[in-house]
């Protein structure tokens, strides 16, 4: 049962657990409990009725009257409810999974719900041409709005609006005007695009994972931001609805209880009904402990670079030309324009200095001066102080990192710091300085793939020794559909049908996608085991380009081809995490609650989290311990019938890593074989990577296994 209570200008959550049993009337329940602490009418209050995959409510409360159902009998927990945020081409072929891979007969059947700001329903990503009748399993609506009409390729879309999320440029409607959920969702199942590009940047043919898939849109997201009663109430409808896969590219603030996050919650019932939930690792990092949707019964999915990188040219009257990092989508031609530094140009009638002009900030420029001109800025701090002023362009000195790009609404560049002493030193040796910014070209990256900068990283702040993120996808410069309603960038006024960003929230269509691509060959596997063929095939990275090892990327680069075809995975069901939420402390009556059975806790079915059936290994301590953690784990056979596998064992000095036993005999596909892996560590102030490979001269079945020293312990 689940309940959201909004206090006075707050929201709280309250969550009750699974649907009662038998023929109850979920809502009278809520109205009831309502009756019990508001002194107004209780209908007056409520605003979402939870009743179809899950039980709760969500109500306008004082934070008092919240407090009282903290003490009711039935109810798991209560928690202020937040505004989520949006974690904000060639990137299938970058993977090896071009237009011409084998496709499923039913990736038409898989139902993907993408829960984000809408979609635009007319881009040529959501042409419905070719496409069958909707499948059976169908249960869900495409809800009546004026502005917005379904297809045979999106066949459902609903909206959650909560008083004060919209602002005057939304649709209230699925219909989006942000072009984060356009740009989503076609990244996961969008259809063939030829000659997609951004105002000719990036020009080619765009598709989704599983073109062939249909999409559900449930609208969570607004001006205001993703609140989280709307996000439990999409929820309870896609499950209900039928959906197959969930994608999720939001997040908030680091959690500390599975209960007490609302995607958490939303995620446990979807694996329940065998749904799984695709979420996006965050945008907090580099910094350790940053990642979020880490709940163990959901993918929790990094970004990370491929083969692309886009460059922005700049010329100097000299003849010099520098590689900035940006987007630059103008095209100056060629031609030479005035170069003036920020510092020669401070605004005097506001009593700027020179030496705060030259960092560009807002108002801080003589408008009469840098008009038409391109303007040189020290440092990097937003494009508005040369947009307000009138200048032609800019070129920024950026210390920040250079491993994605932004586009902007004037021609602009940003150069590292000797460039940009280079560019200086012309400008105050040059009479009559000049200057071109070229437009975004496009260049090769060989050191692809690695995880961005901006990509939140582990430990897992919620449970350490389980390793999150599970693994890393493409997100770093997409070229997805985009919402015409949208404009480019900030402070535009140019449409466009495609646009390139970067986020999470773009690596974890691509892992949606590749979820619903193994789905669509395995329709009967377990959220878990289609997570576990993610992982264990997922393509080995180094910490030579990222030094947090799988604190960054988790498993390895995803690879869908190799994905439906693992050999062997590791499962689990409810009962599984039911073991594990035991072993984390749950009261019995909680569990029962959440489980909506009979559950109990006891020496007997506390699992500890290192016997959490899962394809990673985690084990932490704090630093300059020794320390030595056993593994208990379950491999069900879905490669060929008869296999013999051999444990391949990667252990670097300072790991010790026992498997027993050491090979693994199957005699038919589905038959589960166990085995136990200790590992010891000595712990320093550095992660020790390892890894267990399950090899039958096939399949090579790859588990990450590291120990770290954490503080947060």
């Amino acid at each position: 049962m689940c309940l959201i209570v909004v206090g006075l200008n707050q929201v709280y959550i309250v969550y009750m657990g699974d649907l009662p049993k038998g023929d109850v009337s979920v809502s009278n329940i809520h109205i009831g409990m309502l009756e019990e602490i508001v002194s107004g009418v209780a209908s007056d209050v409520l605003l979402y009725s939870y009743r179809r995959s899950f039980d709760g409510f969500a109500a306008k409360l004082t934070e008092d009257e919240a407090n009282k159902l903290k003490g009711k009998e039935g109810v798991v927990s209560v928690f202020p409810s937040q505004k989520k945020q949006l974690h904000t081409s060639r990137t299938w072929e970058f993977m090896g999974f071009n237009k011409k891979m084998k496709t499923s007969i039913i990736e038409s059947d898989i139902i993907i719900g993408m829960l984000d700001t809408g979609v635009w329903p007319e881009s040529e990503s959501f042409n419905d041409t070719g496409f069958g009748p909707i499948p059976k399993k169908w249960k869900g609506t495409c809800q009546k709005s004026a502005n917005f009409t379904c297809n045979n390729k999106i066949i459902g879309a609903r909206y959650y609006l909560t008083d004060g999320d919209n602002g005057p440029e939304d649709f209230i409607s699925p219909r989006d005007a942000e072009g984060h959920g356009t740009h989503t969702t076609s990244t996961a199942a969008g259809g063939l695009v030829s000659q997609a590009s951004l105002f000719g940047i990036a020009k080619g043919t765009v598709r989704g994972g599983v073109p062939s898939a249909r999409i559900a849109v449930y609208k969570i997201c607004w001006s205001y931001g993703c609140s989280d009663e709307g996000i439990l109430a999409a929820f309870d409808d896609a499950i209900a609805d039928g959906v197959d896969i969930i994608s999720l590219s939001v997040g908030s603030s680091i959690p500390f209880d599975y209960f007490e996050d609302s995607i958490a919650i939303g995620a446990f019932h979807a694996m329940k009904k065998g749904i799984l939930t695709s979420n996006s690792a965050g945008n907090g990092g580099p910094t350790p402990g940053s990642v979020v949707n880490v709940s163990p019964w959901s993918l929790t999915v990094a970004a990370s670079t491929i083969d692309r990188k886009f460059v922005t040219k700049v010329k100097l009257g000299n003849g010099q030309i520098y590689e900035g990092a940006t987007i630059n989508t103008f095209d100056l031609k060629g031609k030479m324009y005035p170069f003036i530094y920020g510092g020669d140009a401070p605004n005097l009638t506001l009593g700027v200095a020179s030496e705060f002009s030259r960092y560009c900030f807002p108002g801080a420029l003589n408008a009469t001066l840098v008009k038409g001109k391109i303007v040189f800025c020290e440092y990097f701090t937003d494009y508005e102080g040369v947009l307000e002023a009138g200048a032609l362009g800019a070129v920024f000195q950026d210390t920040g990192n250079k491993d994605f790009q932004f586009s902007y609404p004037l021609p602009f560049s940003t150069l590292n710091v000797n460039d940009g002493r280079m560019i200086i030193n012309y400008l105050n040796t040059t009479e009559n300085p000049t200057a071109t910014i070229f437009k975004t070209s496009q260049d090769n990256n060989q050191f692809a793939p690695f995880v961005v900068s901006f990509s939140s990283r582990g430990p897992n702040p919620i449970t350490t020794d389980i390793l999150k993120p599970d693994l890393t996808a493409p997100g770093v410069d997409i070229l997805a559909a985009w919402s015409e309603a949208s404009t480019v960038t900030e402070d535009d006024t140019r449409r466009t049908r495609y646009n390139i960003i970067s986020g999470t929230s773009m690596s974890c269509p691509h892992a949606t996608g590749a979820a619903a691509y193994v789905k669509s060959f395995h329709p009967t596997w377990s959220p878990a085991a289609i997570r576990s063929a993610l992982m264990t095939t997922a393509i080995p990275m180094t910490s030579n380009n990222n030094i947090e090892g799988e604190h960054a990327y988790g498993a390895g680069h995803i690879n869908p081809l190799q994905a439906t075809d693992p050999g062997l995975v590791y499962d689990a069901g409810e009962i599984d995490y039911v073991k594990f939420l035991c072993g984390q402390g749950y009261t019995i009556a909680n569990i029962q609650l959440i489980s909506g059975n009979s559950s109990s806790c006891s020496e007997e079915t506390d699992g500890t989290v290192w016997d959490l059936n899962y394809p990673s290994f985690a084990l932490s301590s704090t630093p300059g311990k020794s320390i030595t953690r056993v593994f208990h784990r379950t491999v069900t056979n879905v490669g060929s019938a008869v296999s013999n596998y051999r444990a391949v064992v990667n252990a670097p000095p300072g790991l010790i890593i026992q498997v027993q036993p050491s090979v693994l005999s199957f005699e038919y596909v589905g038959q589960q074989q166990s085995f136990v892996v200790t590992v010891g560590a000595e712990l320093g102030n550095s992660m020790i990577s390892g890894s267990l490979i399950w090899d039958d001269g096939v399949h090579q079945v790859k588990s990450p296994i590291v120990a770290y020293a954490s503080i947060m312990l």
